[in-house]
């Protein structure tokens, strides 16, 4: 990848490094492609990397085909020239899924990962959705203006590389995004790259005070099954909040685990568990294979 040498503490967080390589739109990203049946697409919250659903992928993929991006600037991805936000990524989505020739797909969103699905959804055939504390489904007040401002600030100082940014992004961690123990290991890989992910949630923070960010409109539009898989202890996305949006979907169901922002994370057994059933509500049988068997190789 062009920007490779570039990339250190924000690579682990990414897909495995011999990924496919992947060109849309001038945007260098990286794609992990594995398993053999209906294809199910995982999108990553900010900041973080496609190497966040590595066990999911790896307890499902006999059953499906599990494909893994890092959005610009995150995981092993390279940078993009376009401005970062919800719109741009279901753009970007659109182009990795054109060249892999994957139509139809089950599409599991982390945060702004979400909200890039539920506007890809709204342009494209998807088989379902599952929304894991998805971006877009509250009003952008001013309540949540403040919110994302302070945020936005907190990162602002990392960018600039400010001395008391690292303990400041420790406790955002620790505290707030994944505080389970069950996270730990990818808490602690993420907190290595704090510095170098600093820009990249800037941008992000700065965009979700910004009144767009407010797609509540494309969710209860879509008329699509959604499964709403929410972190019961979620600081930054509140099941509270979403929960009005939520219920005026066409066709959701929810469940809420003992986590904080990222149940396939923080309670993995019991997501895999559970996403096995919204598969099969979608009428798909357990011993369906659609395709051919794909490995990470990567694309030079």
């Amino acid at each position: 990848m062009a920007d490779e040498i570039q990339v250190s503490n924000r690579g682990p967080i990414g897909v495995p490094v011999d990924s496919l390589r992947i060109e849309v739109d001038g945007a260098q990203l990286a794609v992990a492609r594995e398993g053999d049946g209906p294809p199910v697409v995982c999108l990553h919250a900010i900041g973080h990397g496609g190497g966040d659903f590595a066990a999911f992928a790896g307890s499902v993929r006999n059953r499906f085909q599990v494909i893994r991006i890092d959005w610009p600037g995150q995981g092993r991805s390279g940078l993009d020239r376009k401005p970062l936000s919800p719109s741009r990524y279901s753009e970007l989505l659109s182009g990795v899924l054109v060249q892999l020739e994957v139509d139809d797909p089950i599409i599991i969103g982390n945060s702004i990962g979400g909200a890039a699905a539920l506007i890809y959804a709204s342009q494209h055939p998807v088989r379902g959705l599952v929304l894991c504390d998805s971006g877009g489904l509250v009003p952008v007040g001013r309540a949540a203006r403040i919110f994302c401002g302070a945020f936005a600030r907190l990162f602002a100082a990392g960018e600039r590389r400010a001395w008391w940014f690292d303990k400041a992004f420790h406790f955002y961690y620790r505290k707030i995004v994944l505080p389970t123990p069950a996270a730990a290991e990818h808490r602690y890989i993420k907190l290595k790259a704090g510095y170098e992910i600093a820009p990249v949630l800037h941008e992000a923070w700065v965009g979700f005070g910004n009144p767009d960010a407010d797609i509540r409109h494309i969710a209860t539009s879509l008329d699509i099954p959604v499964w709403c898989a929410w972190a019961r202890k979620d600081r930054v996305i509140p099941l509270s909040a979403c929960l009005p949006c939520i219920r005026q979907m066409k066709h959701s169901s929810l469940t809420a685990f003992e986590a904080g922002h990222a149940a396939f994370l923080e309670q993995p057994e019991a997501f895999v568990r559970e996403f096995h059933k919204f598969a099969d509500s979608l009428g798909l049988a357990r011993d369906e294979s659609v395709g051919s068997a794909h490995t990470n190789t990567a694309r030079r």
